[in-house]
């Protein structure tokens, strides 16, 4: 896997935070700190977006005509059975 070089704008405060990081041991470099965010967000990417998409749903299902205590029945019964209560 070849290395490509890009250019990006920082702000004076987001470069000293950058290079604090590098100089507290955290990371080699700037670059490895930057690698390291881009990991981390292809990480976290495919749950926003199922996050979202669960966001979405409960919006498109409209309103519920359950009460409060009967959603909360539900929810602990879902919780029994998946052995998290």
């Amino acid at each position: 896997m070849g290395n490509i070089r890009k250019t990006i704008t920082l702000t004076d405060q987001q470069d000293q935070w950058i290079k604090a990081q590098a100089t507290a041991g955290n990371f080699a470099d700037d670059s490895e700190y930057i690698r390291e965010l881009i990991r981390r967000d292809q990480e976290q990417y495919p749950k926003l977006r199922a996050l979202k998409a669960a966001i979405q749903e409960g919006l498109d299902s409209g309103v519920s005509d359950k009460t409060i205590p009967v959603i909360m029945e539900e929810v602990e019964a879902r919780l029994r059975d998946d052995g998290c209560l």
